[in-house]
């Protein structure tokens, strides 16, 4: 008769939080299991030079980060898992975890670190012709835009990030922005102020994206939100960077959540149930940044470990 097998530690998610949680739970010889999701290495796999991480002096690729941090984590018997959650049940001991809706996994303890996705603009127009001339991607997408006119939809640090990483293949990129000052850190608003190739248009959105009869972008419509006036504007391609959602929907009504949708945690990465806990993008609206991301993942895996110890 086969023994069933029931986990240690589940994480979810596997970008800088999960990995980091998984390299701490290693090292403590809890043997984690780590479900990569959708998007395995999470944001940082869609990132162009991180700069501002500690020990990378010169920068580092966002990809080839994140399979550093999996290398590093599985190099102390972290498993990683390809597949998604699918449903968790909170209410059974051990936790039952459902993975592609057919595959369940037991586990003592889990932490989420699921992160969050970009958000879009919500036009008809823009779901039409993702993929073609609309993208949230610089980094998967600009080398398609040589030469061409561009246009990158935000004010804060990720608009400059795409704006700045497009100037490598684009003519020009106009960021357009809702209001009358960029929320971007001055650094980044310095160095896109300061590119020969960008321009601003602000108090202004993007109300519609022309190109759906030819299958590509051709322009967009402009609005003026003071005024209300629209106007056409030619253009090649539509890069949204409006910031960020939390991957929570998996545990809406399971865990408890702030108002903006991002999951609750206290004493640490505690969340509302004990046994679970929450680290990186998924709890942190605030910072979202990679290395804090890592450090609560390091603080998940502290937590869980303390957890298990006293719940032997």
């Amino acid at each position: 008769m086969t023994q069933e097998v029931i986990e240690n530690i589940v994480i979810v998610g596997s970008g800088p939080a999960g990995c980091t949680a998984a390299l701490y739970a290693a090292r403590a010889q809890l043997n984690p299991m780590l479900l990569e999701g959708i998007t395995p290495g999470g944001q940082l796999t869609i990132t162009t030079d991180v700069e501002n991480y500690p020990g990378f002096s010169e920068g580092i690729m966002g990809p080839k980060m994140m399979e550093i941090f999996k290398e590093q984590a599985q190099r102390f018997g972290a498993r990683f898992v390809q597949g998604t959650v699918t449903n968790i049940d909170f209410n059974e001991r051990p936790f039952v975890i459902q993975v592609d809706e057919e595959m369940n996994y037991k586990s003592k303890v889990i932490i989420v670190a699921s992160g969050a996705t970009a958000k879009l603009l919500g036009l008809p127009s823009e779901t039409a012709l993702m993929g073609r001339g609309v993208s949230a991607c610089a980094t998967c997408d600009g080398f398609f835009f040589k030469d061409k006119e561009l246009i990158v939809v935000g004010g804060g640090d990720t608009a400059m990030e795409e704006a700045l990483y497009l100037t490598k293949f684009a003519s020009h990129v106009y960021v357009v922005h809702r209001r009358k000052e960029l929320r971007a850190s001055k650094i980044m608003q310095r160095r896109a102020e300061d590119h020969p190739k960008i321009s601003f248009i602000f108090d202004t959105v993007v109300s519609k994206i022309n190109g759906e009869s030819e299958g590509f972008v051709t322009g967009v419509q402009l609005a003026n939100v003071e005024t209300q006036s629209t106007y056409e504007k030619q253009i090649d391609g539509v890069f949204i960077a409006i910031g960020h959602k939390p991957n929570t929907e998996l545990f809406e009504g399971k865990l408890a959540m702030h108002d903006n949708g991002y999951i609750a945690t206290s004493d640490g990465t505690q969340t509302s149930i004990p046994g679970v806990f929450a680290c990186g993008d998924v709890q942190d609206w605030v910072y979202r940044q990679a290395v804090t991301a890592a450090g609560t993942g390091c603080m998940a895996a502290i937590d869980a470990e303390r957890y298990l110890v006293e719940n032997a």
